[in-house]
Parts: C-alpha cells; sequence; structure tokens
C-alpha cells in the first residue's frame, strides 16, 4: 500500500474508520498527514467517546496525546513522526515543529473510551493496576505517574496487587526516543533511570499484599526487573523476555536487577543473561530456569482470564497472611545480607558512567538505535553534563 491509499479525508471519514486506517499503519509506516500544516506520520490512535469538534482540528491534549475531531466523535493520537525523524509523544512533535498547542488539558474519565495509560480495578481482594505505554517505553513522568498511581493501589483493602502492562509490551525500560530528543540526553537518562528504580523499589519493598506481574506482552532491558519485582510473575505463552543491556553502547542499567536476577535465576544464569552474546528468552525457557513462574494462554483474553483467576485464588487463600509474614521475613534477611541502597548505588555509579563520563557508546548506540541507523551509518549522539 501507499500513503495515498492510507489517507484520512477529515471531513468525510467516520471515527470507525480513522480508527482502522491508522491501526493498519502501526508500528510501521503510520498514516501520512497534515498537522498543524506540518507533515507528520500518525501513531497510537484510541477511539474517544465524549469530546467533539470541527473535523480534522484538535481539541484537547492530555499526557502528551492530542485529540482530533471526526466527523461523528473523536480519535486521540499518541504518537507522531516527521518523515525523516523519529517517533515522539504528539504535542512534544508538534513543538518540536513549532507549533504550540492551545488547547487544554483533559480530564481523565471515570469510564468510557478515551485514551488512559493508567488505569485500576478492584474485583475480589484483587487490585488489577493496568498501564498500557506506547511501545513499551516508560519516560520519567510515566513512572512517576505510575508510581503514583501503584502507592494509592497499596493503600486499599485488598490481598493481591497484579500488574497489567499492555498487550504488546509489559516494558522495555526506559524512554529512548525522549531521551534522544532532550536538551541534554546525560541529565534525561539519570532522571528517568531514577524515577524507574524508584518504581521497583517501591514493589520489593510492599509488605502488606502479594504481588502478581503478568506479561501480555513482551519484556526488555528495564523491564525484565520490573516484572520480576513481583511475588509471582506470569507471562502469556509466545512472550519474550530479553534483560540485555549490552547492545545498548555497553549500558549497565540498574532497576535493581543486580538483586532481582540472581534472586530468580541465581548468580551463574544472571552472568549469562546479561552477558554478550545474548539471544532473547522465550517463556517456556524462562519458566525452567525460574525467571518466570508460569506461562500460559495462546491469547491475550486466555492469559487474562488465567490471570484472574490466579489473583482472585491467591486472595482467597487462608494461608495469604502466612505468605505475606514469610515474605516480610524474606526480605528482611536479605535487607541485613545486602541493603537494596547498596545495589543501587553500585549500579548508578556504573551507569553515570554510561551517561556521563568519558565513553560515548552509550548515546553514540542510543542515537543509531532511535534514528534506525544501520552500522556504519555514524551518528552524533549528543552528550551533555
Amino acid at each position: 500500500m501507499r500513503q495515498p491509499d492510507r489517507a484520512i479525508d477529515w471531513a468525510a471519514d467516520p471515527t470507525a474508520t480513522v480508527v482502522r486506517r491508522i491501526r493498519a499503519a502501526e508500528g510501521h509506516p503510520g498514516v501520512l498527514d497534515a498537522v498543524a500544516g506540518t507533515e507528520f506520520h500518525l501513531f497510537g490512535v484510541h477511539r474517544e467517546d465524549a469530546l467533539r469538534g470541527t473535523p480534522g482540528e484538535i481539541v484537547a491534549q492530555r499526557h502528551g496525546a492530542v485529540c482530533r475531531a471526526t466527523v461523528d466523535g473523536a480519535v486521540w493520537i499518541t504518537h507522531l513522526k516527521r518523515p525523516g525523524h523519529y517517533k515522539l509523544p504528539a504535542a512534544q512533535a508538534l513543538a518540536l515543529a513549532g507549533h504550540e498547542l492551545a488547547v487544554p488539558e483533559a480530564p481523565l474519565p471515570a469510564t468510557g473510551s478515551t485514551f488512559r495509560e493508567i488505569a485500576y480495578e478492584e474485583r475480589d481482594g484483587v487490585g488489577f493496576l493496568r498501564f498500557d505505554f506506547y511501545n513499551g517505553a516508560m519516560s520519567t513522568d510515566q513512572c512517576r505517574r505510575l508510581l503514583e498511581a501503584y502507592r494509592e493501589a497499596r493503600t486499599r483493602d485488598t490481598r493481591v496487587i497484579v500488574l497489567m502492562g499492555g498487550a504488546d509490551f509489559f516494558s522495555n525500560g526506559i524512554h529512548l526516543n525522549l531521551i534522544e530528543a532532550a536538551e541534554d540526553p546525560a541529565a534525561a537518562s539519570w532522571w528517568n533511570l531514577l524515577a524507574i528504580d524508584d518504581l521497583v523499589r517501591e514493589l520489593i519493598e510492599t509488605d502488606a499484599q502479594l504481588v502478581v506481574s503478568a506479561l501480555t506482552g513482551d519484556a526488555a532491558a528495564g523491564g525484565v526487573p520490573l516484572a520480576l519485582a513481583a511475588d509471582h510473575v506470569l507471562a502469556r505463552e509466545d512472550v519474550v523476555l530479553n534483560p540485555y543491556y549490552g547492545h545498548m553502547g555497553g549500558l549497565y542499567g540498574s532497576e535493581y536487577w543486580t538483586y532481582l536476577l540472581p534472586r530468580r535465576v541465581g548468580p551463574d544464569m544472571t552472568a549469562r543473561l546479561t552477558s554478550a552474546p545474548f539471544e532473547p528468552v522465550g517463556a517456556r525457557r524462562a519458566v525452567e530456569i525460574g525467571l518466570l513462574d508460569d506461562a500460559f494462554g495462546a491469547t491475550a483474553e486466555h492469559f487474562q482470564q488465567g490471570v484472574r483467576r490466579f489473583a482472585e485464588r491467591l486472595a482467597r487463600d487462608p494461608d495469604a497472611p502466612a505468605l505475606l509474614a514469610a515474605k516480610r521475613r524474606a526480605r528482611a534477611r536479605d535487607e541485613q545480607r545486602k541493603p537494596l541502597a547498596a545495589h543501587r548505588a553500585e549500579e548508578l555509579a556504573r551507569s553515570q558512567q554510561c551517561f556521563f563520563g568519558a565513553d560515548r557508546s552509550y548515546h553514540e548506540a542510543r542515537h543509531r538505535f532511535v534514528h534506525k541507523l544501520g552500522p556504519g551509518q555514524g551518528g552524533h549522539g549528543r552528550v551533555s553534563s
């Protein structure tokens, strides 16, 4: 298909057609369109129930996404990409192109179809915290908002909290595209890593609920230790895990992986999983080595039904108080052996050298990754201190 075949007629196409066209081009190449007079490829579409306006105009924004009116409703578009550039949250992409949005930040409604990255629901003693970040990348702001939502979930009268990532990705760690676009990529990398570390620490230190990570989609880099911070880690049977950071210019990474990976698979397997050459781990193999507790479900729907049953059984288990007591004792022993603060300090010291040190390998690798450059195609990989 060519772009004329994909084109949207905002004055004529109903919402359902707009959604189908953008989703059909998701990932690559996107739908080429004019936004505020500038050409962009459109990505990350969500139907909107309530907002209305002149077809084609931007009527609202929320967490970096923009809402455009259609002839019979509206859609949210989360990401834009200028030809020859790379994907960014829509509001930021517009700002970099010289178009500052003058529309309000739309509040998040309690119900209805709309764009929402984070949602929470409770059922039978279980709190389900859903987060769906585009391509699994987690920016500093997204990590902070998810941490705030998780802290709120911890205050609820539940026995189990389930972390439900997106349909395609659970998490892929820090947001490299936003870091690349920052005025100071080194500082942006640092603050992003601190924000995801804060989230992982909150999961590890949860002592009043049992925590379940449910991976409907893949996890990579910092997204793997994020999942492993839970007490139980479940995945759909086709999920792939990639805990390796080294391909990003030798990035050391953090997210307490030096505590969480050995706790799961032991020091020898940890060394194999974090050293080159490395191949991603399929769900079946991940269960065999202890990276996952179980993998099941041929479809996202079947997997999530199984997760719900597992979590509800866990919440009803009469031994749940004893399980929580054992969890607290194990955490206390681990803390006495080596405090979480020590793991974090050691990881961040290595990461700081990657971000701010003389070796620019991380910045060059990130630049090539974001701009989809092959070996030998060059790059600048900006770094500031």
